[in-house]
């Protein structure tokens, strides 16, 4: 992770208490990821990192936008991210299993944050890529695209009746026991 070394924090020598960072990422940092969902997109990040004596609890605060093709209607478009994820670490010997609690040695001396940000980023992103484009100042959707999908779904249900009554498997075996 050397090459993402800006999001590395020193926590040790760090006084007990609240630290607030402020990182700016752009389309390099997905690039450092293998097979990453977003190639392209920039995200303001407040991040805050209340060191206990016994844990750190480490507050992600993002938002943004990706580079992405609308799933409605094709064209390319700025989808807005935000998101506020909370990640507990807590110091033990042995690395144990829990969803929510991130364990690390007492003695460990800094932490990165890139990987959990980029993986909150991610699980931000909507399953479908949409959003309201007609609160923008400029409508970006393809509204030619649009048209041409609505005039295909009414004209779909028709098509499928008359398939499904002319070639129907259902009327053939209808006829199979009535020898």
């Amino acid at each position: 992770m050397s090459h993402l070394r800006e999001f590395t924090i020193p926590i040790q020598g760090l006084k007990i208490g609240i630290h607030e960072y402020d990182f700016l990422i752009g389309n390099e940092f997905f690039t450092h990821f293998e097979d990453s969902p977003i190639e392209q997109g920039t995200f303001k990040v407040r991040f805050i990192l209340d060191l206990r004596e016994d844990m750190l609890v480490l507050t992600f605060d993002f938002e943004g936008s990706i580079k992405t093709d609308c799933d409605r209607c094709l064209v390319g478009i700025d989808l807005p991210i935000e998101g506020d994820e909370d990640l507990i670490i807590k110091y033990a010997e042995e690395s144990e299993e829990e969803i929510d609690i991130v364990y690390i040695e007492r003695g460990t001396a800094e932490l990165n944050v890139a990987t959990y940000l980029y993986e909150y980023i991610c699980l931000a992103m909507p399953v479908t890529n949409i959003y309201n484009c007609e609160d923008e100042p400029e409508n970006v959707c393809d509204l030619k695209m649009l048209d041409y999908l609505e005039n295909k779904l009414k004209e779909e249900p028709t098509e499928k009746k008359e398939d499904e009554s002319s070639n129907s498997p259902w009327d053939e075996l209808k006829n199979f026991n009535k020898d």
